[in-house]
């Protein structure tokens, strides 16, 4: 379909599970691709967002001090 975004390509990958879990989720016919990559991506965004955090950190604590002294642009007009 033109305009439509791509998926990402997807390649195969072994994996090694636990059998009982892999089982249960036969049973219930839950998709264990797109399991993965679902619990996958959660863990990448988390991991990348505390990385984040501690690599501008200093920055972050510099800027707040900023704030606790002078406050923020417009704390003197702002009528809320």
């Amino acid at each position: 379909m033109p305009g439509s975004p791509r998926s990402p390509r997807k390649i195969p990958t072994n994996l090694s599970l636990r059998s009982d879990l892999v089982q249960r989720a036969k049973q219930l016919r839950l998709n264990l691709s797109e399991l993965v990559d679902g619990a996958l991506e959660r863990a990448i965004k988390e991991a990348e967002g505390k990385a984040w955090l501690e690599e501008n950190r200093e920055g972050i604590s510099e800027y707040n001090a900023l704030v606790a002294k002078r406050g923020v642009f417009g704390d003197g007009r702002r009528r809320f």
